[in-house]
Order: C-alpha cells, then sequence, then structure tokens
C-alpha cells in the first residue's frame, strides 16, 4: 500500500482545523458588530463577558490541538515505519470523522449530551491508534 494514503486523513483533520480558525474572527467580529462584545473582553483571552456562541469556536479551536496532536504524531510514526495499511487508514478515518462530529455538535446545537459521545469515541479510537502503532 502507498504510505503516502495516511496524509489524506491527517490533512482532513488539518482543514477541520482551519475552518474552525476561520469561524473565531467571524463570531468575534459579528459580536463586536453587534455591540454584544468589545475588545477589552479579549484582552486577557476571553472574558465572562464573551457570549458563549462566540467563545464556542475557540475552545472548539483549543479541543482540535490536543489530543490530536497525538493522531499526527502516530501517523507520522506509521508513515515513517512503512506500516501504513487498511486497518490502519480505517481507523485514522475514523477518528477524522468523529473529531468532525464532535466540532459539528459543538458548533451547532452544542448539546453536551451529544457531544460527549463521539469525543469519548473518538478518544477511544485514537488510544487505540496507538496501541497498533506499537504492534504493527
Amino acid at each position: 500500500m502507498d504510505q503516502r494514503w495516511i496524509f489524506a486523513p491527517m490533512g482532513a483533520l488539518a482543514f477541520l482545523t482551519f475552518g474552525v480558525l476561520t469561524l473565531i474572527p467571524i463570531r468575534r467580529f459579528r459580536a463586536g458588530a453587534l455591540g454584544q462584545v468589545t475588545a477589552d473582553d479579549f484582552k486577557f483571552g476571553e472574558s465572562p463577558a464573551v457570549p458563549g456562541h462566540v467563545s464556542i469556536p475557540n475552545r472548539n479551536y483549543m479541543n482540535l490541538l490536543e489530543l490530536p496532536m497525538l493522531f499526527y504524531v502516530g501517523s507520522l510514526m506509521f508513515f515513517v515505519a512503512g506500516k501504513v495499511d487498511g486497518v490502519v487508514l480505517a481507523v485514522a478515518w475514523l477518528y477524522v470523522a468523529l473529531r468532525a462530529l464532535h466540532s459539528l455538535v459543538h458548533l451547532t446545537c452544542n448539546n453536551v449530551r451529544h457531544r460527549l459521545t463521539p469525543f469519548a469515541a473518538s478518544n477511544l479510537v485514537l488510544m487505540a491508534y496507538w496501541v497498533l502503532v506499537f504492534t504493527r
């Protein structure tokens, strides 16, 4: 199997991250134009005065920069070791799909119970991914 296939799910997750990053200034500027926030509300991060619909993209962006880093590292380890196969790709895409689903719920209805399932499942899949790193 062409080892470069692992870059597809990595790229998909990176573009999801960039998409969420794009939402941050959109929601902040819109809230500023509506008088819901001021520049000082972001002086030291986000003040408690920042409405949830404005702060959620930033929180989701941070989520996409935390545990997913282990996905990127694991994926590069598979690539370097020449161990990318169908199972690895399936698990990688499952991880990306679950992270995308988590972001979709987080950025839309933000129902915590609905959000928990893909978040927790993605973490379990990531753990399994790392088991594969050392057992393939």
